[in-house]
């Protein structure tokens, strides 16, 4: 097996919100990836002390290790435990019922020698890679299906669509939501390769459409997940007339987690 992790703040002088891991059990056999992309909060505040890394440092540290020492655990179980553990570290001084209070979109897999496990929660990305060269995007697109205006401003995203029926889920404070997330079981003869990216690097695909999924994954086999992200830098400076962009901020935190099986 090797693997591959880059992770990138949009911009220099600000915390990368993003949190990236992969975890080897001690026993050596299978592995699993925790891949989180933290919403940037509001300017008008979350109801929370801490801040969007504290949050998903805390949610991916109990992810790596859970994904890990509990192997019997299907990743919605898993991802509801570390929920559950995040939100007790700070209930007693914080809003948990604010809309924005700090909360990340998820992608976990988790492979054995018999199975790869996968869950995907918001608009991150992983893609699978079979033995033969095909490539599958498994995506939570629930973003994508809503209403035109719907996130024309945060008044209206959080007060109609985020985290509620109809519109769409991220981790936050409830641990029920692991239960929204797109989830599933491969053979694990039938994946060679996995790609987990956050919005940040999926803009290569998604935002500018320099290619399709496979094209995706073949720019991180061939020239490393940096060079992923360097090209999507590219793409965002060269976009002046913000073309592709839009309202869309220049910069974003950019993760990419390579593993071949």
């Amino acid at each position: 097996m090797r693997t591959e992790i880059v992770s990138e703040p949009g911009l220099p002088d600000r915390p990368n919100e993003d949190f990236a891991s992969v975890g080897l059990p001690a026993s050596g056999q299978g592995g699993a990836l925790v891949v989180l992309d933290g919403v940037t909060p509001p300017r008008t505040g979350t109801g929370c002390l801490h801040s969007v890394p504290w949050f998903t440092a805390r949610l991916g540290g109990a992810l790596t290790e859970l994904t890990v020492s509990l192997p019997d655990v299907p990743l919605a179980g898993v991802l509801s435990r570390a929920l559950a553990r995040t939100s007790a570290a700070h209930a007693e001084t914080c809003d948990l019922s604010h809309p924005r209070t700090p909360q990340a979109t998820v992608v976990l897999a988790r492979w054995s020698a018999a199975a790869v496990e996968y869950l995907v929660l918001s608009d991150s990305a992983l893609l699978v890679e079979a033995p033969d060269g095909t490539v599958t995007a498994l995506l939570d697109d629930r973003l994508e299906r809503l209403p035109p205006g719907a996130l024309a401003s945060e008044a209206v995203a959080d007060g109609t669509y985020r985290n509620k029926e109809g519109g769409f889920f991220t981790a936050a404070a409830d641990p029920a939501v692991a239960r929204r997330a797109v989830a599933g079981v491969l053979r694990r003869s039938d994946v060679r390769a996995l790609v987990a990216l956050t919005d940040g690097a999926t803009r290569w695909v998604e935002t500018f459409r320099e290619g399709d999924w496979p094209d995706c994954l073949a720019v991180v086999r061939e020239e490393g997940a940096r060079a992923l992200v360097d090209r999507v830098r590219w793409l965002e400076r060269a976009d002046t007339g913000r073309r592709f962009l839009g309202r869309a901020k220049r910069h974003d935190d950019a993760t990419v987690v390579h593993a071949e099986l």
